[in-house]
């Protein structure tokens, strides 16, 4: 699902830990939805969010972490 990052009311975003902070590339990503987990570049906050399955997130953070997703 896509929509407007500002069009999701009642989600708080959270700057992932692994984004830098000279402004570079930086993801937020949101909770407060049921099944889904809201990304967006929080460059343009009011732009598009991905949301993807909690459980595809879950596993895509989880690769990261280990090293399958390097």
């Amino acid at each position: 699902m896509i929509s407007r990052a500002d069009s999701l009311p009642g989600v708080v975003w959270r700057k992932s830990t692994y984004s830098s902070g000279n402004g570079g590339a930086c993801v937020e990503v949101a909770d407060g939805l049921a099944g889904a987990v809201p990304v967006r570049d929080s460059k343009n906050p009011h732009g598009p969010a991905l949301a993807f399955p909690a459980a595809a997130w879950a596993a895509f953070v989880s690769g990261v972490k280990t090293g399958r997703l390097a």
